[in-house]
């Protein structure tokens, strides 16, 4: 398995995380501003280059009854032009919850308000990755 590419869509900021090489373990990378769409997509091209990624998994933001609605429509066309843009496939994965496990834990780092709120989206993005990449091996082990 190469390096995959994990993006949490906020309407402010885009959280941005990477798998190793071997799709064990999801570590946060940035935190890019989505107003700004020139460094929002090179950088992302830029990533994945560097990382050797082919794949990227775009968080899918469900409500709490499983439907989805504006978020998730924002999180399907940004897939979409994330594909266009950089020709990466992508897919689609429920991030339910993983901001507020981010800044769980990040509170129970002794993280302050400010550096939480500069890495928040990376952290959640890491989170949503490391649940496609364990759903993965367990879909192999069957």
């Amino acid at each position: 398995m190469s390096s995959v590419l994990g993006i949490d869509v906020g309407s402010v900021r885009v959280g941005i995380a990477g798998s190793d090489p071997t799709g064990m373990i999801a570590s946060p990378l940035e935190t890019l501003p989505r107003r700004d769409t020139r460094l929002l997509w090179s950088r992302i091209a830029e990533l994945a280059a560097e990382r050797e990624c082919a794949l990227a998994v775009v968080g899918l933001p469900r409500r709490l009854d499983g439907s989805e609605g504006a978020a998730a429509a924002d999180a399907r066309t940004f897939a979409g032009e994330l594909e266009a843009r950089t020709g990466l496939t992508t897919e689609m994965w429920d991030e339910r919850f993983t901001t507020v496990a981010a800044e769980r834990s990040m509170i129970e780092q002794g993280v302050r308000r400010r550096r939480r709120r500069e890495s928040i989206d990376s952290v959640a993005a890491s989170l949503m990755l490391q649940g496609w990449l364990e759903a993965q091996r367990n879909r192999a082990r069957r």
